[in-house]
């Protein structure tokens, strides 16, 4: 590891957009693997997959019921009904199946194959169901009444050609493209590529996300509290919020004010970490312990600052924006990991992760650019009064978004621990650097965090 000191890079503030671009360029998408189906589930496919075999692969049933020859069941009622002779039960998955001539049907059962011969499907419904009675509500299992494999069915409606089939290649035919590269795998393709008979398939994996929190004030929720001393949300909350962006999430316990304690454990979460993440302690505080933890395990970005790129050193640096104008990025042992020191407030902690952390884990992924960041819209302000921003800070404002009439409204104040108001907020509103107050009726720039 370096001995190198961090570089502090607060001599000047950093836009929003620049942060972003410096953590982005050294953000590499991680290298594809073959995976198990339902441990690909989240991932980003790297392979169009084509479809091997028609699906489905056979014409059959989409109702239970009765196959038949439409010129057999041409002008049935219930007054007069077709009479035809049950030659046998076709189940789903039979192999063997009977053949169907003039005068004759075969009970069939949903997804099972067409039988040779049959034209089209008649639901039971519009049967008397072998029973020689009225119209059958259902069909008995032939495990429990083999005899109505047999006999006589009275068909009661005429059915057209291919009335009720699934005709085979319906759904996809072989040789179509079933998913294309980039596409993230829910369980909707998970379920069509276990259709088509892929066991497996090549994907980026989801990234491995360490969350750290930092403090000696910090108590694990569940126990109990102590002078001086508050509940540690922020790892629960960034944590949440790398499992929602797409990454598999590992939560360190609150780290004291110790820069031994802190930077042995980063290093030793390095074994499982694609991207670190810190919170609390990079601000200029006499206790802010990550500038001095990261002192020997930095290894600078190369950044827009001149810093030496084999110096290994960490960055701090102050943002125009509000919350979350201190901040810290570099990347750290052999693998030059990537790691985001974040602000211990708790809403600024959670803004910097929207904004930077967020985009960082999609990029990992190799999602497409248009899929890194959170989607916007522009909407119109609904408030009482109107609201400040400092002069030269793009603030982000916590607010719920309605759809249906365009609108924005504020949650609760400006102030970077209102957790409860975060709560409660589905958006961020984005007030410019130029701007220092913005009149009920202005249309702003919205983030939707859901």
């Amino acid at each position: 590891m370096s001995s190198s000191a961090p570089q502090d890079t607060g001599h000047r503030l950093w836009s929003v957009d620049e942060h972003l671009a410096d953590v982005l360029s050294a953000v590499r998408p991680l290298e594809p693997i073959e995976l198990q189906l339902l441990d690909a589930q989240g991932c980003v496919l790297v392979e169009d997959v084509t479809v091997p075999v028609a699906l489905p692969p056979f014409d059959n049933s989409s109702m239970d019921g009765y196959a038949v020859r439409t010129a057999d069941v041409q002008g049935a009622s219930e007054e007069f009904p077709a009479v035809l002779t049950v030659v046998g039960d076709v189940a789903a998955g039979s192999g063997e199946l009977p053949t169907v001539g003039p005068g004759e049907a075969a009970r069939i059962m949903t997804g099972a194959p067409l039988p040779p011969g049959a034209e089209a499907v008649v639901p039971v419904e519009w049967t008397d169901g072998g029973t020689g009675g009225g119209a059958a509500a259902g069909m008995t299992p032939a495990s429990a009444a083999p005899e109505q494999a047999g006999g006589e069915v009275r068909v009661h409606r005429a059915a057209e050609a291919r009335a009720h089939v699934r005709a085979r290649g319906s759904d996809v035919q072989a040789g179509d493209l079933a998913l294309a590269a980039g596409t993230v795998l829910g369980p909707p393709q998970i379920a069509l590529l276990a259709a088509i008979g892929r066991g497996t398939v090549r994907v980026r994996p989801r990234p491995r996300v360490v969350v750290l929190s930092t403090g000696s004030e910090l108590v694990q929720p569940g126990e109990a509290l102590t002078a001086g001393t508050i509940y540690d949300s922020n790892s629960f909350a960034l944590a949440a919020a790398a499992r929602d962006a797409g990454a598999i999430a590992y939560r360190v316990g609150a780290v004291a004010d110790d820069a031994d304690t802190l930077r042995a454990t980063i290093e030793d979460q390095l074994i499982r970490a694609d991207l670190l993440v810190t919170t609390g302690g990079v601000s200029v505080g006499a206790y802010d312990v990550v500038k001095e933890a990261l002192s020997s395990v930095g290894h600078s970005t190369g950044g827009t600052d001149g810093e030496d790129v084999d110096g290994g050193r960490m960055d701090f640096r102050k943002l125009a924006m509000q919350p979350g104008k201190p901040q810290g990025f570099g990347t750290i042992g052999p693998d030059h990991t990537p790691l985001l020191a974040l602000p211990g407030n708790p809403v600024s902690s959670y803004v910097s992760f929207e904004l930077f952390v967020r985009p960082a884990i999609r990029a990992l992924m190799g999602l497409p650019e248009s899929e890194v960041r959170r989607p916007s819209v522009r909407a119109v302000l609904s408030a009482d009064k109107a609201l400040g921003s400092p002069a030269g800070r793009r603030q982000f404002l916590r607010g719920t978004y309605d759809p249906e009439s365009g609108t924005v409204s504020p949650v609760g104040g400006s102030g970077s621990h209102l957790i409860a108001a975060l709560a409660h907020a589905d958006s961020l509103m984005v007030v410019p650097e130029d701007v220092t107050s913005v009149e009920p009726g202005t249309e702003l720039e919205v983030i939707l965090l859901g």
